[in-house]
């Protein structure tokens, strides 16, 4: 039997589920599980996805709040932490990210839409799946992503986003991994610590991050998800390569739910103008700005993300709309 995470927030279990080519751990706070594996609860269902260097730990201050209200379900997506990690840079393409999100959802829902949340390049996930399978998405939240469009005009067209993006470059090395293991993972924490202040991780949590990218093979699968994307970064004085997703058209790459994109302004991982223009993807957009959060808003504002999402659920299920912009 593989290992099951130890560390769980109170009224949380952690299973896993076959997904086809992947075998994907997850947790959630369903008060039942029927024998075929779908969790019988009648609750909205939120499942909510990580981004890098994460496991699905990084939302734990978003679930603590919300598990009593509606059903909870973090995965650790394909490559990270207790989940299978494929070796082949192909096998992270957005196309399989999102089928292990749909198999995941119907193994565990069956035919019931779902609110999808991501964060970072869980974000990217979120934004594939609720593009090209609308049918299944109730409403989309956003914390700190990008929509790939405006993202890969930001890097073309924004010096600071292309300067902020050059890590990119280091990350796509065929050696990388090895170089973000030496001394204990320093440059993986420096990962978290680079674009943000880390005051939220403690020991605790350190040792957790160690231990899943610890995890053989984990770190490289990881790093394969920047190798197989398709934004392109320049590096600085470097002619401007063709980038596909500069003239994408709205109507192929529009998300036709309700939106909530919530920001952390201090952001200087994904500047301002990596979201500028989202509106012509999103009719339905709703922008929430915390004005002192930054990349890592989930951990430092638990309480306010939380209550964002809690709304904006409600809002929707209710079937009426508030603010666009708070």
């Amino acid at each position: 039997m593989p290992e099951l995470s130890e560390d769980l927030p109170n009224g949380f279990r952690s299973s896993y589920t076959n997904c086809g080519e992947v075998r994907l751990h997850f947790v959630h706070n369903a008060r039942a599980e029927l024998p075929d594996g779908q969790l019988d609860d009648p609750r909205t269902p939120i499942l909510f996805l990580h981004g890098f260097p994460e496991y699905w730990a990084a939302w734990t201050p978003v679930l603590e709040r919300l598990s009593e209200e509606f059903l909870l379900i973090a995965p650790d997506q394909r490559g990270y932490n207790l989940s299978d990690a494929p070796a082949r840079v192909s096998d992270y393409s957005a196309k399989k990210l999102v089928s292990d999100m749909l198999a995941l959802s119907s193994n565990l829902l069956g035919n019931r839409k779902l609110f999808l949340a991501g964060h970072d390049w869980g974000a990217s996930v979120a934004y594939a799946a609720a593009i090209n399978v609308p049918e299944r998405i109730r409403g989309l939240i956003i914390v700190n992503g990008v929509h790939p469009a405006p993202f890969q005009r930001a890097i073309i067209e924004d010096p600071e986003q292309q300067k902020a993006s050059q890590y990119f470059h280091f990350l796509r090395n065929e050696n990388s991994a090895e170089r973000m293991s030496e001394d204990d993972f320093r440059r993986t924490f420096g990962m978290l610590e680079k674009f943000s202040d880390t005051a939220w991780l403690s020991d605790h949590d350190r040792a957790g991050y160690r231990k899943a990218w610890s995890r053989p093979g984990r770190l490289n699968a990881m790093l394969n998800w920047y190798r197989a994307s398709p934004i392109i970064v320049p590096a600085p004085g470097e002619p401007v390569p063709a980038a596909p997703l500069m003239d994408a058209s709205p109507d192929r790459l529009t998300v036709r739910a309700p939106h909530l994109l919530i920001w952390g302004a201090r952001d200087t991982a994904l500047r301002a103008s990596s979201r500028q223009g989202l509106s012509r993807f999103a009719p339905d957009l709703t922008v929430v700005e915390i004005e002192d959060g930054d990349h890592w808003v989930i951990h430092t504002h638990g309480q306010r993300v939380a209550d964002e999402i809690a709304r904006f659920v409600r809002t929707v299920e209710a079937g009426a709309r508030g603010p666009r912009t708070r």
